[in-house]
């Protein structure tokens, strides 16, 4: 008789267990599905406590599962607020603390943030996951550096260079860029420095992801580069084809009557296929049927892919609450704008005062450049000085207002400004030569010598600064207090840059025939263009408050020649040239003396006849 083979069995220890586990692969999951498999959420972060469920955000599911696309390198969500993209952040965390344990790092706009979020959002999932929860090596571990099996997760704050250049990683995660500082004189922009990290592992993945700002902020720009642009479409519960949602398609009442409140609760969406009635109850299933469809293509290649979604695809978010929105914010700058980057994800653009390169080198006149234009009353002038150089431009006034550059340049010193200045510049119609009236001098940079060059050459020049406070008027004139300069006791004028710069943008947007036009010389530089459009109009963050501020389209672009038209155009107020048309008004004429009667005559010339 066969004997079967004794097997002898032995106990296995905890130690043991976890060993034979630790060689075990990993399982074949996706995030998403590692998301609902081992994900859960609690009460004190999630109004829906309990495990994760991709039904209740489909959408999510195609971004998560695009980081583990083995031919995409980046992926960019540009996003609505509240749509959940710092959860699908979260599920990527935890995907890969369980399935590939590798040096991770998120960047979020500061420190504060960073430490928040490791408190209240990344630790507490990861104790409320078991998966995760055993892998979490809790005493090795710092509120910004969280210690795992087999790796560590990093969370830096953007205004934290030195954090950002510190470590090697493979997974990089950058939430809210467009919250970012900017690039500095002495480190480059936080995401470039946090990109460098990522050199050394050829299976990099970097996720960005952000509410857009401007067209010119760090998500639209990354979206806008992508290989590949994706969209999410949804089924029409009508006629079944796939459509968009868009703020163009959402409809409501046009009865002005009505109060907007009672005009958003009857907003619908129409489908723009078919034009049957969308209402919220069809939103739910369209979600769970909808799919990620490519709608631009720059590149064969999928090394970068970009999402974008709005506010329309919540599945907590009525398009009753996008049209009260709407009605809230359409007459406030401040809030359209919160409505627009936030609701609708899209960037900001205040088309009234909207300039471009272009626009500029289409106010080119047919006069020539050092050549004063017929209807000019007046030159003024404007210098920035820099730590290398000196920017200078020279402007002609007419009446309304009516401008024109005449010349612009760099010189190397002031003293070859003051040659410039000093020059005798023709006129068009041949009438006698004009010379600059009056130029201010920008006085930030290297100030001693700014007011030394000024005490020298008062009979045209003047200090000058942009005022740092608020200002009512668009100039004041104040007076040097340095007892140690020459310039001592001399006039400075303060100027409110972002009126004139308000007036200029404005300005240009007139034609050259209309009164008030402002205008370029014949051959103008597109170097010239670009630095005096440099700059354009934003909400900016003030305390509790937005307020709308000038700033630099671009960290690393020149404004230097828009600095000097604002110098030059505060110049022409000094001198009144908004009072220039009164020249043009005839006066009415004297009317000649009567003529004296024949006895007055007589008796003038007979005075000693008596």
């Amino acid at each position: 008789m066969k004997r079967s083979p004794r097997i002898r069995k032995y106990p296995v220890t905890d130690y043991q267990r976890k060993a034979l586990e630790s060689l075990m692969p990993p399982e074949d999951l996706t995030v998403s599905e590692w998301a609902e498999k081992y994900r859960m959420l609690d009460s004190k972060t999630s109004a829906l406590p309990g495990p994760w469920r991709n039904e209740m955000t489909p959408y999510l599911v195609g971004i998560m599962d695009a980081l583990l696309d083995y031919e995409t390198e980046e992926i960019v969500l540009c996003k609505s607020a509240q749509l959940g993209g710092t959860e699908a952040i979260l599920n990527a965390l935890g995907y890969i603390i369980q399935q590939d344990p590798s040096p991770t790092m998120v960047v979020y706009p500061s420190d504060v943030l960073a430490e928040s979020i490791s408190k209240n959002r990344i630790v507490p999932m990861v104790l409320a996951s078991p998966s995760l929860r055993e892998r979490y090596q809790a005493l090795e571990s710092k509120k910004l550096e969280l210690q795992f099996d087999g790796m560590y997760l990093s969370l830096v704050g953007s205004n934290s260079p030195s954090n950002l250049a510190s470590k090697a990683i493979r997974f990089l995660f950058l939430d809210e860029v467009d919250k970012y500082p900017g690039a500095s004189a002495k480190e480059a922009d936080p995401i470039a420095l946090a990109r460098e990290r990522t050199k050394t592992f050829q299976n990099r993945k970097i996720f960005i992801t952000s509410t857009p700002t401007i067209t010119t902020g760090h998500v639209w720009k990354a979206l806008q580069n992508c290989d590949i642009e994706k969209h999410y479409f949804v089924p029409c519960p009508h006629c079944g084809k796939m459509i968009e949602f868009k703020w163009a398609n959402l409809k409501f009442p046009n009865d002005e009557g009505m109060s907007y409140v009672d005009r958003a609760e009857l907003a619908v969406y129409a489908c723009p296929e078919c034009g049957g009635v969308i209402t919220d109850q069809h939103k739910g299933q369209m979600l769970r049927l909808g799919e990620w469809r490519v709608v631009k293509q720059n590149s064969p290649h999928g090394k970068r892919v970009g999402f974008w979604i709005n506010t329309f695809y919540s599945p907590f978010v009525r398009f009753a609450d996008i049209a009260k929105e709407y009605f809230k914010s359409r007459h406030d700058p401040e809030s359209h704008q919160n409505f627009i980057n936030s609701w609708m994800a899209e960037p900001w653009e205040d088309t009234a005062l909207k300039t471009d390169a272009d626009l500029v080198l289409e106010r080119q006149t047919h006069v020539p450049e050092l050549v004063v234009p017929s209807w000019a009353k007046l030159l003024t002038a404007g210098v920035d000085v820099q730590k290398t150089c000196v920017y200078w431009t020279i402007r002609a006034w007419g009446s309304y207002i009516t401008s024109q550059n005449i010349a612009h340049g760099q010189a190397l010193s002031l003293a070859d400004v003051e040659h410039v200045m000093n020059l005798q510049y023709q006129r068009e119609d041949g009438g006698a030569p004009m010379v600059v009236n009056l130029c201010l001098i920008d006085s930030g940079y290297d100030t001693d010598m700014v007011y030394d060059f000024c005490s020298e050459n008062s009979e045209w020049a003047l200090p000058s600064k942009g005022a740092s406070g608020a200002m009512n008027d668009h100039y004041r004139i104040t007076q040097v207090n340095r007892p140690t300069s020459r310039a001592h006791g001399m006039q400075m004028v303060l100027v409110n840059t972002g009126l004139y710069k308000d007036m200029i943008a404005g300005r240009m947007h007139k034609k050259n025939a209309d009164k008030g036009s402002w205008m370029v010389y014949q051959g103008c530089d597109r170097e010239y263009a670009e630095q005096v459009t440099a700059e354009h109009k934003v909400n900016v963050r003030s305390g509790k408050k937005n307020v709308l501020t000038w700033v630099q389209k671009n960290s690393h672009g020149d404004n230097h020649y828009l600095d000097c038209e604002v110098y030059a155009a505060a110049a022409a107020d000094i001198l009144d040239v908004r009072k220039l048309y009164l020249e043009d008004i005839a006066q009415p004429p004297v009317p000649p003396e009567p003529a004296p009667a024949p006895e007055e005559e007589w008796i003038k010339t007979h005075e000693n006849w008596i």
